[in-house]
């Protein structure tokens, strides 16, 4: 439950801290007093908007924390599931705002909206005054129908998603192969070209590289016989002054020498190695340059060849391995359109396989959700007594959806009967503001039971009721307060009466600033602030009698009644 709320520098409070109990919560105070915006404080932490102006005047940032006490398993669990650990059995949220933008905390951890709103949906749920007009939606009478009988439906409701999300992509699969004769004619013939066009080049791994070898080889013929006959001629034995003719002078004189002394025929040795290496160096120059031919037709044909590779390159792939592993897949493509037919076939069979699937998945989550509806509608009507429908029907109905969806082909429609004798009407044309109000506090009475959520807040549900009405809703009020935690916003007495616990929200100026406060009421300052109630501005001691007779009579109605 919601044992703490701190909020500083949000509109008109300064800084107020407050601590709720279990059961019933009542906050009343005057128009204007700033109850919306308390409201408001606590929505920012589900997730709401936020703006600059928000900000109270002269502060450089607004903050929001939410003391949470964990409590039920389910909570827990559901917590758990979102790595949100309680400590000491305790979750801590808060939101910092600062010029348009903000910080989200848990437990001291930053977290994004997405998660601060996740968290919070778990432990806190507020109902607006103008959410009951969201009960005329099918899509949101469909939602309180699953949360109801949620332990069986959303089982069922998860195969159906399942099987949905795969109707879809059979769907897909099916549509993208949807082209006409002409389109697949225009794409066969494409294909076909491109896979024609690398197989006439009857490429080979590797033989680029060793093309654009020969093609400088070939470009530079004329350069590369210049230098080699030259060096030829620098190291030969043939020209005067070549380094061979010049070698075996040099050895012819060392070996003139070379008995006189040992060292001397060493060096003669290798002088002798430098001659034969010099000798084969020169014969294999000749060689090279006997063998070396640079004819125009082969140089032509290798230029050729590397063009049509690179022209391949430029449309298929950077090297040859790539242009053939496009070719690959364009033979696969090919091949698929050719059988066209069988795979066109194929695809829509399995659309129809997983449409039957899917109508089986939703025709079971159908036959689960009308056995819950006899039981809903059943405590609908048993809830409406209770909040002083005398003569009341209510019904379920159900229709079939044009198209399935993720939630099943299932659309239902709430129908009611307020008066003896007329026909079920959708809620929309037969009730009030008021009854609308009523009903959805009678639904979150029954749900109230099958919720793991602590906490609910009512902001003013008791709009357009007075009387025996208003008696009916305190009293409903107080038995959802038996399980839950309830913070109620209300400005009925009859609802106040039944607080366990009463706060007064009021507005005065401070300092010439106009400030909104919380504070507890107990003894006589709550009889005062239900008198209030009662008699507007003038309160008199018949006021005040009329208010400790409605606060004792709610006390012996909760401690024998509500038992």
């Amino acid at each position: 439950m919601l044992v703490h709320l701190h909020v500083k520098n949000l509109a008109l409070i300064e800084e107020i801290e407050v601590e709720f109990g279990p059961g019933l919560n009542i906050l009343t105070g005057e128009t204007g007093a700033g109850k919306s915006i308390l409201l408001g404080s606590m929505q920012l932490i589900l997730g709401s908007k936020i703006s600059k102006s928000m900000i109270r005047e002269n502060a450089d940032h607004a903050l929001v924390e939410l003391l949470f006490q964990v409590e039920n398993p389910r909570a827990e669990e559901a917590l758990r599931a979102l790595d949100i650990f309680p400590e000491d059995g305790q979750v801590l949220l808060s939101r910092k705002i600062m010029d348009g933008r903000s910080i989200s905390k848990i437990n001291g951890e930053t977290c994004t909206v997405s998660q601060m709103k996740a968290a919070a949906s778990c432990l806190l749920d507020i109902h607006g005054q103008h959410e009951h007009q969201s009960l005329l939606y099918p899509e949101k009478q469909l939602e309180i129908l699953d949360a109801y009988g949620k332990e069986r439906i959303w089982p069922k409701k998860e195969k159906v998603k399942a099987a949905y999300q795969e109707y879809r992509k059979c769907q897909k699969a099916l549509k993208e192969l949807d082209m006409d004769e002409e389109q697949r004619n225009r794409e066969k013939a494409f294909l076909e070209f491109e896979i024609q066009e690398i197989e006439n080049a009857h490429l080979t791994a590797g033989e680029d590289e060793e093309l654009e070898k020969l093609y400088r080889k070939l470009s530079n013929g004329k350069k590369i016989v210049e230098a080699l006959q030259s060096v030829h001629g620098m190291t030969g034995y043939d020209e005067e002054g070549g380094a061979g003719e010049m070698i075996g002078s040099a050895l012819r004189e060392l070996g003139r020498v070379a008995e006189y002394d040992v060292e001397l025929e060493g060096m003669e040795s290798s002088l002798q190695e430098i001659d034969a290496l010099m000798n084969d160096f020169n014969r294999e120059i000749s060689s090279y340059l006997d063998d070396l031919t640079f004819d125009d037709e082969t140089f032509f044909e290798t230029e050729q060849r590397l063009d049509l590779i690179n022209n391949l390159k430029a449309k298929y792939g950077q090297r040859i391995e790539g242009i053939l592993a496009y070719q690959q897949k364009q033979q696969e493509k090919l091949e698929n359109l050719v059988r066209f037919e069988e795979r066109f076939q194929e695809a829509a069979d399995q659309v129809k396989k997983s449409e039957k699937i899917l109508e089986k998945a939703s025709h079971d989550l159908c036959l689960i959700r009308k056995e819950y509806s006899k039981q809903l509608a059943e405590n609908v009507i048993e809830g409406l007594k209770d909040l002083n429908f005398l003569d009341v029907n209510f019904d379920i109905q159900f229709h079939r959806k044009a198209s399935y969806t993720d939630h099943g082909f299932d659309e239902v429609e709430y129908v009611i009967s307020t008066n003896p004798g007329e026909t079920l009407k959708s809620l929309g044309k037969i009730v009030s503001g008021g009854e609308l109000s009523r009903i959805m506090l009678a639904l979150k009475a029954i749900l109230a039971d099958r919720d793991e959520i602590e906490t609910l807040i009512f902001d003013e549900i008791d709009t357009g009721i007075s009387g025996r009405t208003a008696q009916k809703v305190s009293e409903k009020m107080a038995v959802i307060g038996r399980h839950h935690q309830v913070l109620c916003i209300t400005h009925l007495p009859q609802i106040a009466a039944m607080a366990d616990t009463h706060f007064e929200i009021e507005k005065h100026l401070k300092e010439g600033e106009t400030i909104t406060e919380i504070h507890p009421l107990t003894g006589d300052h709550c009889l005062r602030e239900l008198a209030r109630l009662l008699g507007g501005a003038e309160i008199t001691q018949a006021v005040l009698e009329n208010a400790r007779e409605m606060k004792e009579l709610a006390q012996v109605h909760k401690n024998t009644r509500l038992k």
